[in-house]
């Protein structure tokens, strides 16, 4: 009997003692995401209790992360405004907009290399390939590199493989 309760209280512990990776690890902020959801409502506070401030209604939207509470994420749009919206509505895909007018998209990173097509100011589009002052930008389906000095959605500096 007491070599059972003996087992039985090992067992307990080590299940106690679980390892701390075992919990999904949050990002430390700020962090780039974006907007998974057709509709994502933003708050005043990490709570359905707290008012709706504003509906996103573009899919894909690059956001910036600059608080974390367990279910709910603080963001910072392109234009700067801030709110609470759950963590379900946001995705890993880095997206960037398009800032500061008409600009080219090249077949290679640099100014010397042939423009491939142009894209309009908000534009919308998946960024990869990041470095140097260049991101590989695709939007309906074309893509080039454009300089990040004309992107909102990826750090100064910042390398994407």
């Amino acid at each position: 009997m007491g070599f059972i309760l003996a087992a039985r209280f090992l067992i307990l512990g080590s299940l106690i003692a679980l390892p701390a990776h075992a919990a999904p690890e949050l990002k430390k902020p700020p962090y780039w995401a974006s907007i998974s959801a057709g509709k994502a409502r933003t708050r005043t506070g990490p709570g359905r209790n707290y008012p709706a401030i504003w509906l996103y209604q573009r899919r894909g939207l690059p956001v910036r992360v600059i608080e974390t509470f367990p279910a709910w994420r603080k963001i910072e749009d392109p234009d700067g405004a801030q709110g609470w919206v759950m963590s379900n509505l946001l995705t890993d895909d880095r997206t960037a907009i398009v800032r500061g007018g008409m600009q080219a998209l090249r077949k290679q990173p640099g100014l010397e290399s042939r423009v491939t097509f142009q894209v309009e100011e908000g534009a919308v589009g998946h960024i990869s390939k990041c470095t140097a002052g260049w991101c590989r930008f695709e939007v309906d389906g074309k893509g080039g590199y454009i300089e990040t000095a004309h992107l909102w959605g990826v750090g100064r500096g910042e390398v994407i493989e």
